[in-house]
């Protein structure tokens, strides 16, 4: 069952991929969009996500009129702090990337699911907008509580993350210790030869 489902599924992504070649092969722009979000808590107890979106013109021809709008955000659950939710440019040329960033406040607890943004362009050959869309993000804990680290827990990662070197940084300052000092039977022997 296992090993059909992943055949469908490796089916599934080789034809999706040959579409998208097929697509953007033609003399049109091939737009991908990347939405990435993070969380960073301040001193106040309020957190902030931090948005940024990079668009790519993967295509072989210019988009133009290209315009990003971006409202999974709802105004309930969060303040805009700096940029803009929105964004408008004049082309994106073919090979070209376009980043836009925005920062917001949060007002609520919870889990929090965005939706893609929007991106829409016009190709000179249609009359027609074009739309694409970006990523969706992960899902964001916002104001979760976070539990007091314990006190030793910061040496196990630390003891987990560079045992390895630490072992072997210690073996060799061992070894070379047992070089440097003189040993205590030839010190026996050298005295006895004095008499």
């Amino acid at each position: 069952m296992a090993t059909l489902m992943a055949n469908l599924l490796v089916k599934a992504f080789f034809a999706l991929f040959l579409i998208s070649a097929t697509t953007a092969v033609g003399d049109s722009p091939f737009i991908i969009a990347h939405k990435k979000a993070s969380l960073t808590r301040l001193k106040s107890g309020a957190e902030r996500v931090s948005v940024s979106i990079d668009i790519y013109n993967q295509g072989f021809s210019t988009a133009y009129d290209v315009s990003l709008v971006d409202h999974s955000w709802p105004q309930d659950e969060f303040d805009v702090v700096s940029g803009n939710i929105s964004q408008s440019w004049e082309k994106l040329d073919a090979g070209g990337i376009l980043s836009h960033s925005f920062e917001l406040e949060a007002k609520r607890q919870g889990m929090f699911y965005g939706a893609p943004a929007v991106i829409t362009f016009r190709i000179p050959t249609k009359a027609a907008p074009q739309e694409a869309y970006s990523t969706s993000i992960l899902p964001l804990d916002i104001l979760a509580e976070i539990p007091p680290e314990k006190k030793f827990d910061w040496a196990k990662r630390l003891l987990a993350k560079y045992g390895s070197q630490i072992s072997v940084i210690s073996i060799v300052a061992l070894f070379i210790y047992l070089m440097v000092t003189p040993s205590k039977s030839s010190g026996v022997k050298a005295s006895k030869k004095k008499r």
